[in-house]
């Protein structure tokens, strides 16, 4: 038996066998020196693999893509997307999919490169990535995945031992990301272009049968469809919302069909309290800030229901109005969850008439006082933070007493399950990558080892609950590519 045979590998291709249209054939491109970077032990143990017996330079190899494991039939998949409001046609310009791991649990799992070089999608660019953006993203998912929200995962970052030319010369990298899938909304949107109906058809009944196989024998499957990715949808905003996540780049080519959070390009965590919060370098408007993120999901949700319209309805007019009565619906769900989302994370149990203004009390004062989002609430847990102080003023006092009278006995334990100790804020976040660049990996294993359990007390956590220092320089974060 080979080693790779060894590892457990499970390949089952089914997306590669849809019409050429969606796939272009393709192999990595074989780098100079691969060096494994970091091995993500437990999700190669939940997907049923098995690497104790495979040396670093084989591993190396593999999650370069300088050696293939046997069943993978790689592919660049192709898409569209609306990206800042413009349509424009994409695909996978720097990533290719190796295929579909069956894990031990009968789970399907994509198993996607991403740095793995030129595709016929690359659109002038070099197919490649740095390490920095690709650690980035190992570190941001990994956590994510922690904070019980759903995502996609990485399961390793090789160094390809060649650097990619951005704006000064920087390590090349490999990352290898696990998902459910990336069929996306721009997956749908490049095959309406094409004004084919049986390829919408194949997509609508491959992605149901993947994602959503309840709905397989609905009347009318596309509607049901769509009305399944907006709650998915509301779901993971909610959860982002909750812990002060922002993506960054929620274009339509960056939301999933299956729910999961993908891309973490320009992505960051809030510190202070402001709905306008943005860090991207190239959101000049805003667009994607932190308080915009869930009109932007109701955005992209209605082009992902124009992609579905025909299928809705034949008749033009009575599939726009169904489909324009179920985006509607979209506020009214959202709204609820994000109150009892609110009312969670305030331990707030039962209902009671006064608990909006006083969520919407909090949330003015804590903007005001450009008090810390995640700190705040760690306050009111009485957890020992170093900005308390902030906190301690006649204004906030006030609200405090009036939100200490709806507590109950059962309170607290609930604020503990929705309101992490530990996010990865930015700037303990840029010092690890920075270490990791500089060849010292420890500081990110710390962080990410402290990241594993977001709800539990560490002894280590203190060091990483601050926030950032006092500084008259913009926090910002660049899309990586």
């Amino acid at each position: 038996m080979s080693e790779k045979n060894k590892i457990g590998w499970n390949f089952d291709n089914s997306y590669s066998n849809l019409p050429k249209s969606f796939i272009y054939e393709i192999s990595p491109v074989p780098v100079k020196q691969p060096e494994l970077v970091i091995l993500n032990y437990d999700l190669a143990d939940k997907m049923g693999l098995d690497f104790s017996n495979i040396d670093k330079e084989e591993l190396a190899k593999i999650f370069s893509g300088n050696s293939l494991p046997k069943g993978t039939k790689s592919i660049a998949q192709a898409y569209a997307g609306h990206q800042f409001g413009h349509f424009t046609m994409l695909g996978d310009g720097r990533a290719v999919l190796l295929g579909e791991h069956i894990s031990k649990n009968n789970q399907r799992l994509d198993v996607q490169f991403k740095g793995s070089g030129q595709t016929p999608f690359s659109r002038n660019g070099d197919g490649r990535a740095a390490l920095g953006p690709m650690l980035r993203e190992y570190l941001i998912s990994e956590a994510m995945h922690s904070l019980n929200i759903p995502t996609t995962r990485s399961l390793a970052v090789v160094k390809t031992g060649e650097n990619v030319i951005r704006e000064k010369p920087l390590q090349g990298a490999v990352l290898t990301r696990v998902a459910s899938s990336h069929i996306r909304v721009g997956t749908f949107q490049f095959i309406r272009t094409r004004e084919n109906l049986d390829e919408l058809n194949t997509l609508v009944n491959y992605t149901i049968n993947r994602h959503y196989p309840e709905i397989s024998k609905s009347k009318n499957n596309a509607y049901d469809l769509l009305s399944k990715l907006i709650d998915k949808q509301i779901e993971l905003v909610v959860n982002w919302m909750r812990v002060g996540f922002i993506h960054g780049v929620m274009n339509t080519d960056n939301m999933a069909i299956s729910g999961e959070t993908i891309d973490y390009g320009p992505c960051a965590f809030m510190d202070n309290y402001d709905p306008g919060t943005c860090f991207s370098s190239i959101d000049h408007m805003g667009r994607y800030a932190y308080g915009n993120q869930p009109a932007i999901t109701k955005w992209n949700l209605a082009r992902f229901a124009e992609c579905l319209l025909t299928l809705i309805n034949p008749k033009k007019d009575d599939a726009l109005k169904i489909a324009t009565e179920l985006i509607d619906k979209f506020d009214k769900i959202y709204e609820k969850k994000w109150f009892d989302m609110m009312k969670n994370k305030l331990g707030l149990i039962g209902d009671d008439k006064e608990d909006n203004l006083l969520i919407f009390e909090l949330l003015e004062i804590m903007k005001k006082q450009e008090l810390d989002y995640t700190n705040t609430f760690l306050f009111l847990m009485d957890q020992e933070i170093d900005d308390k102080k902030n906190c301690q003023n006649e204004k906030f006092d006030i609200w405090k007493v009036k939100w200490q009278k709806r507590l109950t006995k059962d309170s607290k334990k609930l604020m503990k399950v929705n309101n992490p100790l530990i996010i990865p804020r930015n700037h303990n976040v840029e010092n690890v990558l920075k270490s990791a660049e500089n060849n010292d990996l420890t500081p990110f294993n710390d962080l990410l080892q402290a990241l594993k359990n977001p709800y539990t007390n560490q002894k280590v956590l203190t060091k990483y609950q601050s926030p950032p220092p006092k500084s008259d320089k913009k926090y910002q974060t660049f899309c990586g590519t």
